[in-house]
């Protein structure tokens, strides 16, 4: 055989000849070296992946040549081979090394990245959702911050956002947090959310954040737990008010007039002492609030139902019948 180039051994494929003549490395006979080049060419990555694999310990050198290349026998491309499946497949060097070593089989590693890529899997779509939204409603340089922060936020986090607006709503008020009325589609997003859903998630997120809405929805917990509630308070009165209230609205009729005083009769017995007027009236002033009608209505299209339309101005008109006529 002839000597090696001074330099060592070129930096394309290496042939060991037979006969046992010869070694290279500690590298045996009948075993091709490769070097970091051939590896790079031969997987279609660049020679400084191959490299930077090698320095991490990943695919050490079977031996170097003369001139200080590294060299790869068959047993290291073997592994080379495994390292570039496993990150192909989006595993993390750490998770790669793991599978090398032996302290995880594949299986575990490929188990435990399943469940890494459906997170990854449903951030992406609750991003795609909310992108859709944002593309929709477009909306004010605060409502598209608070869409791409939401869309960053992790389950966990959303889930403090409605935890932490019932706790506050309930403090000190010797009521079950359970008793406030929400969607359990507000503490955790699906995986595929509509995006009718997701923009009354972010509207309503907004809304549980406003120190102002929370002091309303306290105010209405407290009034909620007081002893005795007026008699006109019944199931009934949402649509009567809505009805009738709403009608004489619609017909240009004021409160203050006798015939807003007889619509009035309708909704309200006029047996009611001034009492229980009062009380009637200043809850009704309570669900008389945007904000709060805003509330029910995102609550029902977060739990799969039609939003109602407002009824608002037919309460406006009841609240103020009740005090012209007291």
């Amino acid at each position: 055989m002839t000597a090696p180039h001074s330099r060592g051994f070129s930096r394309t494929r290496v042939e060991v000849p037979v006969g046992g003549r010869c070694t290279v490395g500690g590298v045996g006979e009948h075993e091709r070296l490769y070097t970091i080049g051939d590896l790079a060419r031969r997987a279609g990555v660049p020679a400084r992946t191959v490299r930077f694999w090698s320095d991490a310990g990943l695919v050490p050198p079977s031996g170097r040549s003369a001139g200080g290349y590294r060299l790869y026998d068959a047993e290291a491309v073997a592994r080379f081979d495994l390292v570039k499946t496993l990150r192909d497949l989006g595993l993390g060097l750490e998770a790669v090394r793991e599978v090398l070593e032996r302290r995880a089989t594949v299986a575990e590693v490929a188990e435990a990245h399943v469940k890494a890529l459906d997170a990854e899997i449903r951030t992406l779509r609750l991003r795609r959702a909310v992108l859709s939204t944002v593309a929709k409603r477009g909306g004010t340089p605060k409502e598209m911050l608070l869409m791409h922060e939401l869309a960053r936020l992790s389950v966990r986090e959303r889930k403090q956002i409605i935890d932490d607006f019932v706790a506050r709503v309930t403090a000190g008020v010797g009521l079950s947090p359970d008793a406030v009325i929400i969607a359990d589609w507000m503490r955790e997003l699906p995986d595929d959310p509509a995006p009718d859903r997701v923009d009354a998630w972010i509207e309503l997120a907004g809304l549980v954040a406003d120190e102002g809405f929370q002091r309303k929805i306290r105010q209405m917990v407290i009034a909620g737990t007081g002893d005795g509630w007026a008699p006109e308070w019944r199931p009934g009165l949402y649509p009567a008010v809505v009805k009738l209230a709403g009608g004489a609205l619609a017909d240009g009729i004021a409160p203050d007039s006798p015939r807003g005083k007889a619509v009035l009769d309708e909704i309200v017995s006029p047996s009611l002492p001034a009492s229980g007027r009062a009380e009637l009236r200043e809850r009704l002033e309570l669900l008389a609030d945007p904000r709060v009608e805003r509330y029910w209505q995102l609550l029902e299209v977060l739990n799969g139902r039609t939003s109602f339309p407002s009824a608002i101005p037919a309460f406006k008109w009841l609240v103020a019948a009740l005090r012209a006529h007291e």
